[in-house]
């Protein structure tokens, strides 16, 4: 074969490899790409040599002006504390943040209701890593009373609310219920000796972080959602647990505001996001 042919010859090999190279990487973009834009852009961000903060709101708390508010004074709030504590553990000890290592603290807002065209009910969701074996992950939740303007309880909705009183000592029945189910479901082995439930007590703050769960009547709330972040009812391989509570298990408890707002079963997208 002469040089001018296998040069040829070559030459129409390397041509559909590089046509295929090309055609590689464009489809390889094209599965990034929508992952890199679907990140959503912090409303609010601090980066320096120690820390890499963020605070997000979701659309949802976005068209709600002083909820938006509300949340984004928070979340600076905790990022700016979060950040003196850095600093000062970068000074302590700066061998911690060598080779571009910072502290990572993510702060999200999220709305899975809005009840009765007044209540509207939030997941905050703190992702935080200062070095260990593993990032910590921290879930809350709010209640917001658009009438009022301004965050409440469960309270109004029930006739007592007292410590270890009727009301909550039902709630921390059902929520302990719910979540051995869930845990059921998940396959996991409750036999270990960990006495997990002890982490739900009937008082207002430790019976779970709550969110009015979404129902298929328009404008009315199913029952109740309980949030528990990894390490709150189990270890933390098992992750964080959301479970559900119908209203039918408290009506007995609920005051006439209460009542005016429970109605309906739990909607199908709220089981799916479960």
């Amino acid at each position: 074969m002469t040089k001018v042919a296998m040069f040829t010859s070559l030459s129409s090999i390397a041509s559909p490899l590089r046509r295929f190279s090309r055609l590689a990487a464009v489809l390889a973009f094209a599965v990034v790409a929508p992952a890199v834009a679907a990140e959503p852009k912090p409303d609010f961000a601090v980066k320096t040599q120690y820390i890499d903060a963020s605070v997000i709101l979701d659309d949802g708390i976005k068209s709600n002006g002083a909820l938006a508010a509300d949340c984004l004074a928070e979340g600076k709030r905790w990022v700016e504390h979060n950040r003196a504590d850095a600093a000062k553990e970068f000074k302590a000890s700066p061998d911690l943040f060598r080779d571009g290592r910072a502290w990572t603290f993510e702060r999200s807002y999220s709305r899975v209701s809005q009840v009765s065209g007044r209540y509207v009910s939030v997941v905050r969701t703190d992702y935080t890593y200062t070095g260990g074996a593993h990032p910590n992950t921290d879930i809350n939740t709010i209640l917001w009373d658009d009438s009022a303007a301004k965050r409440i309880s469960i309270r109004p909705f029930f006739k007592e609310t007292a410590d270890n009183g009727p009301t909550l000592k039902a709630l921390r029945n059902a929520a302990v219920a719910a979540v051995k189910a869930e845990k059921e479901a998940r396959g996991i082995d409750d036999a270990g000796g960990i006495d997990w439930y002890k982490g739900i007590e009937p008082t207002l703050l430790k019976v779970g972080a709550v969110t009015l769960a979404a129902s298929t009547e328009s404008g009315k709330s199913s029952g109740l959602e309980f949030h528990y972040s990894p390490y709150a009812v189990g270890p933390y391989v098992e992750g964080s647990f959301v479970v559900f509570v119908p209203w039918q298990t408290f009506k007995a408890y609920l005051s006439p505001q209460g009542a005016a707002i429970f109605a309906g079963d739990r909607a199908k997208a709220a089981k799916q996001d479960k």
